[in-house]
């Protein structure tokens, strides 16, 4: 993938720059503030060429190992090989376990860490949890996935012949696990949210990002308090496991259904807000623009889309006149899939996949389909669900500059030999 042109870069901060004078007008927020806004635009190009800096090195700063056969490293992140799954149950090991980072894992003390509640929104002064408190109280469990928004933002690139900047990840930006922990509602509750309360914000303890000499802050982004109190969870384990390093040790947000960066790793404090809060990450970045949108962007990206993966590799060669089994995996942000169909002629004729688990709101559903191939040559296998809403998955994804919500119709090269 191709990192974004010096053109599309100036485009990009200028919309930022006309949508933070509209923000600041009705925020009334400072100039320092506005900065970093406007800066957030050029993260994407930075973060675009990464992957071929880091190409043949390990990622700088997580901590897990990282195999070439489990994983794919794309500048500071790890992209889980899809193949490595099969394998699999339904939920992802944490050593196989995508991860997204904006700097470096830090390494945290539960022992010494706090949460801080705090902000106009609270009936009171600022809330201490610490880690014990925090386990302490009633705890729920949570199957679901965590996948970035931009996973499969290569396709752009390589399947519609469309530039966009930021990582290039394929389809391994997501993992499913069981995530334990508190509800953010009962955190909220006891630290005395008021009846005023418009926006909760969660930060994170990594490292401040720092674009173009302009330091952004720690990583950030905003809930609207109806979704803050409604299903949000505050997790320390993972798969029965406190949270690896890499995964948000001690603690991290689980928002169910929601793009990836709202899950906000290593949380420290959350701000409670009577006002509605803004940050480089629900402003120019995490919002969609392009020509199918309006100049000042789309609203900020909650709920993530409708997607499948074949647990097999690109290119990997098959025996021709031998009955194969294909197995992948489907998902939806919308609701839960109802049905997922395979072609294995490149769209020509389609059949029903075998569904192998109960579809569920918030995670994803493992399936097969048999096949025998008749001819040698190179074959396109191509996957596509329909969730319950009746949504299906598109033969053409709508473009924006910065490749986010990918949701059509991948089509999967092999040979058959």
């Amino acid at each position: 993938m191709r990192s974004v042109t010096p053109s599309e870069a100036a485009y990009d901060r200028m919309r930022l720059r006309q949508w933070s004078r509209g923000a600041a007008r009705s925020a009334g927020i400072e100039r320092r503030d506005l900065l970093r806004f406007v800066a957030a635009a050029s993260v994407t190009g930075l973060v675009a060429a990464a992957p071929a800096r880091a190409a043949a090195s390990p990622a700088p700063g997580i901590v897990k190992p990282l195999p070439p056969e489990l994983f794919t490293v794309r500048g500071t992140n790890a992209e889980t090989n899809f193949a490595a799954l099969r394998s699999t149950g339904l939920l992802t090991p944490a050593d196989r376990f995508f991860v997204r980072n904006h700097t470096v894992t830090p390494r945290i003390d539960a022992a010494g860490w706090r949460l801080t509640v705090w902000g106009s929104g609270l009936t009171g002064s600022a809330v201490d949890f610490t880690y014990d408190q925090l386990r302490a109280l009633p705890s729920v469990t949570r199957t679901g996935f965590v996948e970035c928004a931009g996973n499969a933002r290569s396709f752009y690139s390589t399947q519609q012949n469309q530039q966009v900047s930021g990582t290039a990840w394929t389809l391994g930006a997501i993992g499913t696990a069981r995530w334990r922990g508190v509800r953010l509602a009962d955190v909220l509750r006891r630290a005395g949210i008021g009846r005023n309360a418009v926006d909760v914000l969660p930060r994170g303890l990594d490292d401040e990002v720092v674009s173009d000499g302009t330091n952004l802050g720690r990583v950030r982004r905003p809930l609207p308090v109806a979704k803050a109190l409604d299903d949000v969870v505050l997790a320390y384990e993972m798969n029965g496991r406190p949270l690896p390093p890499d995964h948000g040790y001690p603690v991290r947000m689980i928002v169910p259904s929601w793009v990836g960066i709202a899950n906000i790793k290593w949380v420290g404090d959350i701000e409670v807000s009577a006002e509605p809060l803004l940050s480089p990450w629900n402003t120019g970045l995490y919002r969609l623009f392009g020509p199918a949108y309006p100049p000042e962007g789309s609203a900020p990206l909650t709920g993530q889309t409708l997607k499948s993966a074949f647990e097999l590799a690109p290119g990997v060669s098959v025996p021709v006149h031998r009955r194969q089994v294909l197995t992948g995996r489907s998902w939806s942000g919308g609701a839960p899939v109802r049905t997922v169909e395979v072609s294995t002629d490149g769209g020509a004729r389609w059949r029903h996949a075998r569904l192998r688990d109960e579809p569920r709101s918030g995670s994803w559903v493992r399936w097969s389909a048999d096949w025998l191939p008749k001819e040698r040559g190179p074959a396109v296998l191509l996957a596509r669900a329909t969730d319950r809403t009746g949504r299906t998955q598109p033969d053409v994804a709508v473009h924006n500059t910065q490749g986010y919500l990918f949701d059509a119709v991948v089509r999967h090269g092999v040979r058959v030999v």
